[in-house]
């Protein structure tokens, strides 16, 4: 039996998730919540195999108790959230604190079809990942809040163009576990880091989830974040992080940076794969690949093309990852000639845009 813990302060939902996992025979709800400070102290008692966390509760907030959880007593959180806007920005807070994935509340209309079902195969894959004490949940005493942690202010460096840098275009891939190591290899890059940044992140939430991570990524770290539009110039993007769009795969060509609703590569759509081949065949030994946390195989191979076409090759290191899937499948390929955790991707890659060394 997976064990449960339920946190939720609405009686009315706390009955409907309740029955939901009901519904299936290897979930068992042995708690329920009604605030943040209730679920923390829950947690250490049942030692439940998931939580699934809602983020607006009284007395102490979704968010810090999931900070709590991951500092205290490590375990799988699934945040069940609605997509009111303040609640998205306090979601992807608790996704970077270690949560580890998101499933949107009922609507109410006829998107609940099925409602039940997507709960209890999220809970159950939640329940096979191995989480860690995460690094920003250390607890250390001084105030939490829901707010974005303001990202340092930006030099007034200009940024240099692909053209003039050494390194032309840096690509990345991340699933589970991704907006936090995403959030801290962008903070750690410089001010004047020239090169574009185009990243596939995988968040299996629906699209209201999926618009607000540019927003939500561009206030952690204070850079030029936006979703892609197809037929943009790379040669224009100096200094900006691109995002693929929800459903989107996200490739580059000619030049230019182009969206496709090809079907799914490992069944993902958007597809690291997709774009690090595209990167491999587009920059070669100018560009870099840089796979991340997260659950499956997707990015290993591209990876490796991009290596073996003379680019260089990032792998974030099992003890950093939140979900060491894809970074491990890209290991054994031998497709990472680094691996480490995502400050120190940082700083190989400040490197190489100001000298080009390769060693």
């Amino acid at each position: 039996m997976i064990r449960v813990l339920v946190v939720e302060d609405s009686a009315t939902m706390r009955h409907h998730l309740r029955e939901s996992l009901a519904s299936d025979p290897e979930l068992q709800v042995v708690g329920e919540a009604v605030d943040g400070a209730q679920a923390v102290e829950m947690v250490g008692r049942l030692r439940p195999d998931v939580v699934t966390m809602d983020m607006m509760l009284p007395t102490m907030s979704g968010l810090v108790a999931t900070e709590h959880i991951m500092a205290e007593f490590p375990t799988p959180i699934l945040v069940v959230s609605s997509a009111d806007r303040q609640e998205l920005f306090s979601t992807y807070n608790a996704l970077a604190a270690g949560a580890v994935d998101v499933l949107e509340k009922p609507r109410g209309d006829a998107s609940d079809a099925g409602w039940a079902r997507r709960l209890c195969a999220a809970v159950r894959l939640v329940s096979r990942i191995r989480v860690i004490t995460h690094p920003r949940a250390r607890l250390d005493g001084r105030h939490r809040t829901d707010r974005p942690r303001p990202a340092a202010p930006a030099s007034p460096a200009t940024p240099r163009s692909g053209d003039d840098a050494a390194l032309r275009l840096v690509s990345v891939g991340a699933s589970t576990g991704g907006p936090g190591a995403l959030t801290e290899l962008l903070r750690a890059l410089p001010a004047d880091f020239g090169a574009p940044v185009l990243c596939v992140q995988h968040i299996a939430a629906s699209e209201p989830f999926a618009v607000a991570f540019s927003d939500w990524l561009a206030g952690q770290t204070g850079r030029d974040v936006a979703y892609a539009r197809d037929g943009m110039r790379v040669r224009g993007l100096a200094g900006r992080v691109l995002l693929a769009p929800p459903d989107r795969h996200m490739y580059v060509g000619d030049g230019l940076v182009r969206l496709s609703t090809a079907p799914p590569r490992h069944s993902c759509r958007p597809s690291v794969d997709v774009l690090f081949e595209s990167v491999a065949a587009e920059y070669g030994s100018s560009a870099a690949g840089c796979l991340l946390t997260g659950m499956g195989r997707d990015g290993a191979g591209g990876l490796l093309r991009i290596r073996t076409q003379g680019g260089v090759t990032f792998a974030q290191d099992e003890a950093s990852c939140i979900v060491y899937g894809m970074p491990r499948e890209a290991a054994l390929l031998g497709a990472a000639a680094y691996v480490l955790p995502p400050a120190r991707i940082a700083a190989r890659l400040a490197d190489l845009a100001r000298t080009g060394t390769r060693r």
